[in-house]
């Protein structure tokens, strides 16, 4: 998409990033959400309705409400032809690290303590059942992979190699500490947050740790129905699961993926929405 005012210089698999054409704002990127959905390393079509107004809303819904400081510039507005699923965010020196904390156990954090009975080096009591409580939320950072390759976790040793102690320390401690007041948060919501990523860099103006990227949204966290948890339901989080199910069932991960079915779309559209409208309707 082009912007007026604006030069793009990144497409992800799901974010467009741009930069001013007017040198006063060179600190600044313009991240636009698009409603593309990935699974299994493809971008899949068609997109999922909304999907990129439902990631900004939350995110800027968490960032009000957190109380680390977030990459969010107010210094320019976003152009108006990407109204609602834009941001207009500080340029940040990030660290080569995705911040995992988990309060559960659930997905590549099973199959690690399913096959050493730890995750990232982290001993955990032995006979857990997928979905388990943890006996307290556990910080599980993995190594930000070049462009094409697979991100891997790693143990807070290997962080401490790749950034420091001093810097190590402060995004475990940053990391457990949003990751707590965002349960609290979902709680009231009546919802479970198991597990989920933040993204951190440091400012250039204020040499501060600063919270980047989207924050608690279905594309970076795992959100349950507690009332669901309690019944001894543990897959079904509000998320693009739907879409990942129907692939493992549907595709041999070979080639090109298949299109998916207008049923798949519309019911992973409808749990982005949901947990939007919980979240924001259920939470002051």
């Amino acid at each position: 998409m082009e912007i007026d005012g604006w030069n793009r210089v990144y497409s992800g698999k799901v974010r467009d990033l741009y930069e001013s054409v007017n040198p006063k704002y060179a600190h600044l990127i313009l991240v636009v959400a698009s409603d593309r959905v990935s699974a299994f390393d493809h971008v899949l079509e068609p997109a999922i309705t909304n999907k990129g107004k439902h990631l900004t809303t939350l995110t800027n819904w968490w960032f009000d409400r957190l109380d680390v400081p977030n990459h969010i510039s107010h210094e320019v507005e976003v152009p108006a032809v990407v109204a609602g699923r834009a941001t207009i965010a500080k340029k940040l020196e990030m660290f080569p690290v995705e911040c995992v904390v988990r309060g559960y156990i659930s997905g590549s954090g099973w199959k690690e303590y399913q096959e050493t009975g730890e995750i990232c080096g982290i001993k955990l009591p032995a006979g857990l059942h997928f979905g388990a409580k943890l006996p307290e939320p556990i910080f599980t950072p993995a190594y930000k992979a070049p462009m094409g390759e697979h991100d891997e976790n790693i143990t807070f040793e290997r962080v401490v190699e790749l950034i420091g102690q001093k810097h190590a320390e402060q995004l475990r401690d940053l990391s457990l500490h949003v990751f707590n007041r965002a349960s609290d948060l979902a709680e009231h919501a009546g919802l479970i947050l198991a597990d989920t990523k933040f993204e951190f860099g440091i400012d250039p103006e204020t040499n501060l740790i600063t919270l980047g990227d989207e924050v608690l949204t279905p594309d970076s966290s795992r959100f349950w129905s507690k009332a669901a948890w309690e019944r001894g339901e543990r897959k079904d989080s509000f998320d693009k699961q739907i879409v990942r199910n129907w692939l493992a069932d549907n595709w041999n991960q070979e080639g090109t993926p298949p299109v998916l079915p207008t049923e798949i779309v519309a019911q992973t559209a409808a749990k982005y929405a949901e947990l939007v409208e919980r979240l924001t309707q259920e939470v002051a």
